[in-house]
């Protein structure tokens, strides 16, 4: 893969491996939050005369790549050297964004960051088109030819994956010209989901509710959320579930287009390189095949029934006559739990044992030496995400809050940076980026680990309830859901690419199809039940993704139970396998990856032993409120 691509897929995963959170505001002032509590940013650069140093460096290199053009085919020196000064950029390019990028994340009113960022953004875009000759001059060289080349030359060694997997894809390589013309375009593919983004946040106007208490509230995003979670009035929840929908609702034919554009835009750069859909353009790149995507999305759709089976319990709990999509995030019991930060890193500390000394002293290392930015600010963007800079460290953004929620979040986040962490000492560079296709592994590894620690240390009825409904609700959310939104994403771009009609009515309706399947007649259906795809952000900027989510999820869950369970040769073989997958980067297809590491994908039964778990927590979550009871 050309390394600019590669660049902007590593953009796209840090932005992406986050978990949106209403945070409270702790700090008037970024000023005032101690310096153990912040990102320390001279880890990549002391001073802005390096940082531009290295900018400017960038351009040279970027000279020196130029002087290539048309050599690479001559002799295995010329490519070794090419590749040589094009890492050195890449490294360079890492710590040249990821310092101005970080900067601004947590001061995002910082104009002059925000202009120092567009800067980089436009020259990373120049480079982008300037370097669509590389690809189609390095497949023109024989495979035969490359193989002795890597075989001869050890300055190939690191690129051998890369290198020699190139020819697979050789058919979708075009000539430099077209090259040329698909950068040009891929500035405009993308502006669809910027006419969302713009939809969705800028133009948006939210609607004014009046709740019982005669407080009135615009109902934004956040606020919703609040309300839905922690208003025990099921008429607010209602209002305000109404509130926020009929916006979208209103906008309906306008997000029915932007999402026809999206797919438009998604199915002719599919065309143009000689796939047969979107969806094989989608996962050829890391050699997924189609049948593991359709495996997730078949075996999830007919076997909703667990479920189901939490939502009438939640019903029965909550005494509901009649219980909607809105009663979902009310606690099922009074358990509010304040969990202080520095006593939850401890916590996810003592849960990452059973990985071994060695991993739990790195974690220790990343929670104390300016890796995390923990605290809300005035200006700081809200989620969390983790991100790494090749040869400094993983820097992980958090708006910790105190809640059990937030406890769980920070361990799933240090999972992330833990797998980067390992890859990067563990990688050369060539191949130290894992694929998003594993990328939530080892984050959903670490939340398990964190309830069975939790669960095994308390004694509090209304905190192991809480425990097992967070537990529950991660499978709902991150492997339930995202596979509904899979199984939707998916027809609809088939219609699509058959040429049948899209519009808001036609969209509506796939969706209340899947919906009905998933939920049956367990909950109510409104006016705006069938709306939600108007507002799920990954359709419009990063389409066939979420399911990733999903097959991440029930890969963790396979390697967890290999890990925790069985022989003592058997958990510690396991852990050697695990261990090895966090080392491994991206040095080989990630489907491969999973399977030496235990996991297959392509199985019925490795999607079903999630399903399966999450019946078992149901009835454990029953058993543990009918105690409450008694």
């Amino acid at each position: 893969m050309n390394q600019f691509k590669r660049f902007f897929v590593f953009v796209l995963v840090a932005a992406c491996t986050c978990v949106q959170s209403v945070a409270q505001v702790n700090y008037e002032k970024r000023e005032d939050i101690p310096a153990k509590y912040k990102w320390n940013f001279s880890d990549i650069y002391a001073n802005w005369e390096a940082w531009e140093a290295d900018f400017k460096a960038i351009s040279k290199d970027m000279e020196k790549i130029q002087s290539f053009k048309g050599k690479l085919g001559e002799n295995s020196e010329n490519l070794a050297e090419m590749l040589k000064i094009q890492e050195d950029l890449m490294k360079k390019a890492y710590k040249v964004y990821q310092f101005v990028s970080f900067q601004s994340t947590v001061d995002m009113r910082n104009m002059e960051l925000q202009a120092k960022l567009q800067q980089v953004q436009i020259l990373f875009s120049q480079f982008g088109v300037a370097t669509a000759w590389i690809s189609p001059e390095m497949i023109q060289i024989p495979e035969s030819t490359m193989k002795e080349w890597v075989a001869s030359n050890p300055a190939l060694k690191d690129h051998k994956f890369d290198l020699l997997d190139m020819y697979r894809l050789q058919k979708h390589v075009l000539t430099e010209e077209m090259e040329q013309l698909m950068s040009f375009y891929s500035q405009v593919s993308g502006t669809a989901g910027k006419v969302f983004t713009a939809l969705s946040t800028a133009d948006i106007e939210f609607q004014e509710v009046e709740l019982s208490d005669g407080k009135k509230v615009k109902v934004t995003p956040g606020v919703y959320s609040q309300i839905v979670t922690n208003n025990l009035n099921q008429e607010d929840r209602k209002k305000a579930y109404e509130a926020l929908y009929d916006v979208y609702y209103k906008n309906k034919n306008a997000y029915a287009a932007i999402y026809q554009g999206v797919i438009e835009s998604e199915w002719s750069n599919a065309r143009a390189r000689k796939y047969e859909s979107c969806l094989d353009a989608k996962l050829e790149g890391n050699n997924i095949p189609k049948d593991v995507y359709l495996n997730l999305v078949n075996t999830v759709r007919e076997n909703t029934a667990p479920v189901q089976k939490y939502v009438k319990l939640r019903k029965k709990v909550l005494g509901l006559e009649k219980y909607y999509g809105f009663d979902g995030s009310i606690s099922l019991t009074d358990f509010n739990k304040n969990y202080p930060y520095d006593e939850a890193v401890d916590v996810v500390t003592e849960s990452v044992l059973p990985l071994g000394k060695d991993y739990q002293e790195k974690l220790k290392v990343a929670t104390s030496s300016g890796w995390l930015d923990v605290y809300e600010n005035p200006g700081k963007r809200s989620g969390a995400f983790s991100a790494g800079v090749y040869g400094v460290h993983p820097y992980m953004l958090l708006n910790y809050n105190g809640t059990l929620d937030y406890v769980f979040t920070l361990a799933h986040e240090l999972g992330h940076t833990m797998h980067t962490t390992l890859s990067n000492e563990n990688q050369p560079f060539a191949t130290h980026g894992y694929t998003i296709f594993v990328a939530e592994v080892a984050s959903t590894f670490n939340e398990r680990l964190l309830l069975d620690h939790m669960m095994k240390n308390t004694d509090n009825p209304k905190e192991r309830i809480a425990l097992l409904t967070q537990s529950i609700e991660g499978i709902i959310g991150t492997f339930f859901a995202q596979t509904m939104f899979a199984d939707y994403e998916y027809q609809v771009h088939t219609m699509v690419e058959q040429g049948q009609p899209v519009n808001a009515d036609i969209l509506t309706k796939v969706w209340g199809d899947i919906a009905n399947k998933y939920y049956g007649d367990v909950t109510e259906k409104t006016k705006y039940s069938n709306y939600p795809w108007t507002r799920i952000p990954h359709f419009y900027n990063s389409p066939y993704y979420v399911y990733q989510y999903a097959t991440c999820f029930a890969s963790s869950a396979k390697l967890y139970k290999d890990v925790t369970e069985g022989t003592k040769k058997e958990k510690k073989e396991a852990l050697k396998r695990y261990t090895t997958l966090l080392q491994s980067g991206g040095n080989d297809f990630p489907m491969e990856q999973l399977k030496k590491a235990g996991v297959d994908l392509s199985k019925p039964e490795t999607i079903l032993a999630v399903i399966n778990q999450l019946d078992q927590l149901v009835d454990q979550l029953a058993v543990e409120l009918e105690k409450l009871e008694k």
